[in-house]
């Protein structure tokens, strides 16, 4: 079954708590909370004060999408605030020890660890962690702005990804954030993939249910 993940950057932040209740209610299955720090991206989001605060009124899966330069120096901070899955991007990593190091670290905290890819980004940039993460996120858009449109390279990715997990007996999901709607959504799960993150499909309705219901 396909995990929905309605991504909080689209919600509604001055009824933030009203539209968790509402995803909630139509069985969303993760929160997508996307961290980003105006220097990795070209914007500013929120985080992990916020994070701590949600933690608080949600039991939803909490799926953190860190946007950020140097994600080892806050790490901590989102592991604190609560996060269940911890994704960082390869291209904010110096090195392959520093990437080891960061994954060890998650995992020893107990909480899940992922590597996101940017469009550009090719999966042997990652081929080395495959079998050490939960999660591999595909970006279908460039990271920084919500309501982008889908990038079909994303699809090649997915499908690669999902070959080698088969290949390498490995366990780790496959994620994809960026214009999904029912339309991408399918061609994504046809490609192979776990989890759908969306935001202005879900938040911009009238009926998060069905949103929601339409990516499963």
């Amino acid at each position: 079954m396909i995990k929905v993940a309605p991504s909080l950057l689209s919600a509604n932040f001055a009824c933030l708590k009203d539209d968790i209740e509402k995803i909630e209610n139509g069985k969303a299955d993760w929160l997508h909370y996307d961290v980003m720090d105006g220097h990795f991206v070209p914007n500013i989001s929120f985080g992990y004060s916020i994070l701590k605060d949600v933690s608080k009124v949600t039991n939803l899966f909490l799926d953190v999408h860190l946007m950020i330069s140097e994600p080892q120096k806050y790490v901590d901070e989102f592991i604190k605030s609560g996060a269940n899955l911890i994704v960082f991007h390869i291209e904010a990593m110096e090195n392959k020890e520093d990437t080891l190091a960061l994954i060890h670290h998650i995992k020893e905290n107990n909480v899940q660890v992922g590597i996101s890819i940017k469009p550009n980004t090719p999966v042997d940039a990652i081929q080395d962690y495959l079998s050490l993460l939960d999660v591999v996120l595909v970006m279908s858009v460039e990271p920084g702005f919500g309501g982008q449109s889908f990038k079909e390279i994303a699809l090649a990715k997915i499908k690669d990804l999902d070959t080698r997990r088969k290949e390498n007996n490995d366990r780790y999901l496959i994620e994809v954030d960026g214009g999904i709607n029912e339309t991408t959504g399918k061609k994504c799960k046809d490609a192979g993939v776990d989890v759908l993150v969306a935001g202005s499909y879900i938040f911009n309705s009238d009926d998060y249910a069905q949103r929601i219901a339409s990516l499963k």
